[in-house]
């Protein structure tokens, strides 16, 4: 008489591995895939198997891969649940592959088996069924929910966003009178376990004039409402619950209706010394009728916890719908057994990291929504509109770019205080932190002051070469430069404006200088094709082998004034990227002139196409393998003995 029993194999406290044999029946489909699920009803009760009665028929068992004559591929989920005479096996002896504890697994641990059988290919999709809890470590950051932070101005958004990120990027200024943030800014929250998206979004003031920047900062904010799935609404406890928060629930309802808010009274740290006032303000803020409050501190980090256990339910139910609806195990989890891929990797294929810099007012916010294609910071006739230097992170031809969008550069003087010196000191942050650089210029102040570049500019291009980054010149609003009195206009500027900046620019030879009209749209091809040229000569690394024939080759076609004139270089080796830098080994205590490393670096940017990205040769004393004077004599000792057995031999023959 047969008997449908199931044998479960677990190695670890924590469930993790569990396997079932069954026999598929085979069909004309080929492959016959059986999901277990969890199924509770009188019919089909809920057992438990011993800990000692495993799987017949095994060839080998190894850590949580079962791999069986008859089976060619399954899958172990970490829980899954099955019922009785679900799958028939026949009852076989067979030794016991794990001995000791005799702890019971009980079916009510195991969740959902999928596997396949001999007929079947190997192109053959499995699904899993992911639940509770979730490693967002190894989850896609691409499929991670988004969680805006809103609120009316200065409650501390800015804060909280530096604060969930663990960074200081967001610009943080107390300005009553003025408004810090005006863009969409976008980073990975750290909160425990957690990880999503976070947007940092613009003080809301639904009452603001038409055509403002308060009014077009809010329409951006209704505009990144579509993409978000969660939200945090931020008021100040220490100022009560203000009409404007009023005002902006009201205008959240409007533009989210699909929403529920996270309601956060922040700066709570200032009534923590009274008795009472806590719940007082709780009370307030239940008239936004978004539900109880949680009073946090994005300064101290007080509440944090509160805000994380009020975030995890809403994140975790979100991500398991994702999860779920991919049929592809592979897609948006990453196991934790991957390996990384051996062998060395091509570094000009790793993200780049651009940065556009420039004065204010000369078209980088409205370049980088060119570039995006999409309205993602704001633009303006403003002098000075972008305060923060907004990040951002697109595909362009199958290679991921961090693209920065940066505040106009100014000479810092000790007048300026405020949001503006701030915005200063984090553009140079950012030019500290960037492999390419794009510069843009404006056409129309070329013509007018017929220069190319203004003493600011000068200073931004040279410590762009003096870090190391490649640069890219960018001329901005060629449109302007339209019509029957500017069409020579054109013409004079491309042909001035790069002879110019190597005249001002000399450490580097053949900088790449890119026409564009960012209104319009033009030149967006030819912007992002500059950068990633630049951006692999960068990365460019040579053999020795291929450096050394290079040296003998440019030493053999150059006429020296005298054999004593030429550089005693013993070999020549590039010993980084990024951006490359080699060193000359010379003979003894003799050191490379200037003119002998201009001249191997010119050599360098022309033979080896490296024009547009800084060049640095550094000079050793080239070792001597031989040690002291004992070494010496021992070693012609050897070669007199040699010598005379040889004479003695030949004679001898």
């Amino acid at each position: 008489m047969s008997h449908s029993w199931v044998r479960a194999l677990s190695t670890r406290t924590k469930h993790y591995g569990a396997g079932i044999l069954h026999k598929s029946i085979s069909s004309s489909s080929g492959c016959r895939c059986s999901p277990f699920s969890k199924v509770n009803n009188e019919n089909n009760p809920l057992f438990k198997v011993s800990f000692k009665s495993l799987f017949n028929n095994a060839n080998i068992i190894h850590g949580n891969t079962l791999i069986h004559p008859d089976l060619k591929c399954y899958l172990l989920a970490p829980r899954w649940h099955f019922y009785r005479g679900y799958g028939s096996v026949v009852q076989q002896k067979m030794p016991e592959f794990v001995s000791g504890s005799g702890e019971d697994v009980s079916s009510s641990d195991l969740e959902q088996l999928v596997f396949c059988s001999d007929d079947g290919g190997p192109d053959k999709k499995v699904k899993v069924v992911y639940e509770k809890p979730i490693d967002f470590t190894k989850i896609d950051t691409n499929l991670l929910p988004t969680v805006i932070i809103i609120g009316r101005p200065n409650v501390g958004k800015s804060a909280l966003y530096n604060r969930l990120i663990r960074r200081r990027e967001a610009l943080v200024y107390n300005t009553p009178a003025d408004h810090v943030t005006r863009d969409i800014r976008e980073g990975i929250a750290k909160l425990g376990d957690l990880r999503f998206k976070v947007l940092d979004s613009a003080g809301l003031e639904t009452e603001a004039t038409s055509g403002s920047i308060l009014q077009r900062t809010t329409s951006m904010t209704a505009n990144v409402l579509a993409r978000t799935q969660f939200a945090v609404f931020l008021i100040d406890v220490r100022a009560g619950l203000h009409p404007l928060d009023l005002d902006v629930g009201k205008w959240f309802r409007k533009h989210a209706p699909g929403i529920k808010p996270i309601v956060a009274m922040n700066k709570s740290e200032s009534l923590c010394d009274g008795v009472g006032s806590i719940s007082d303000a709780a009370d307030e803020a239940l008239m936004l009728g978004f539900g109880d409050p949680i009073a946090i501190s994005a300064e101290t980090g007080l509440g944090m916890a509160a805000l994380r256990d009020a975030l995890q339910p809403l994140i975790e139910d979100y991500m398991l719908q994702v999860l779920n609806s991919n049929s592809d195990q592979d897609s948006g989890y990453a196991p934790s057994h991957v390996d990384d891929v051996a062998g060395e990797v091509d570094e000009s294929k790793l993200p780049l990291q651009l940065a556009i810099i420039g004065r204010p007012n000369v078209g980088k916010s409205t370049l980088l929504n060119t570039l995006l294609q999409e309205e993602r910071v704001l633009v303006g006739p403003e002098v000075g509109l972008t305060r923060d230097s907004v990040r951002t992170q697109f595909q362009h031809e199958g290679r991921t770019v961090y693209l920065v969008d940066t505040a106009g550069w100014l000479q810092r003087t000790g007048l300026e205080k405020g949001p503006s010196s701030l915005s200063v000191m984090q553009s140079r942050k950012n030019l500290m932190r960037a492999q390419v650089v794009a510069l843009v210029l404006d056409a129309e102040e070329i013509v007018k002051a017929r220069r190319s570049m203004t003493h600011a500019e000068v200073v931004i291009a040279r410590r762009a070469v003096e870090e190391g980054r490649g640069l890219v010149v960018i001329v901005n609003k060629m449109d302007l430069l339209k019509g029957k009195r500017n069409s020579t206009s054109i013409d004079k500027v491309m042909e001035a404006v790069p002879l110019e900046i190597q005249t001002v620019i000399p450490q580097i030879t053949g900088i790449p200088v890119v026409f564009t009209s960012a209104l319009e749209g033009r030149g967006r091809i030819a912007v992002m094709r500059q950068v990633i040229d630049t951006y692999e000569k960068w990365c460019t690394r040579l053999s020795t082998s291929r450096l050394n024939r290079w040296l003998r080759k440019i030493m053999s076609r150059h006429s020296w004034k005298d054999q004593a004139a030429q550089p005693k270089i013993k070999y020549f080796t590039q010993v980084k990227a990024r951006p490359p830098t080699f060193v000359a080994f010379t003979n003894g205590k003799t050191q490379l002139s200037d003119t002998d490393i201009r001249f191997l670096t010119k050599s360098l940017k022309e033979d080896f196409d490296l024009g547009g990205i800084p060049i640095r040769i550094m000079q050793r004393c080239a070792p001597r393998k031989v040690g002291g004077n004992s070494s010496k004599s021992t070693s012609s000792k050897g070669r007199m003995a040699e010598r005379f057995l040889s004479d003695k031999r030949s004679s001898d023959v």
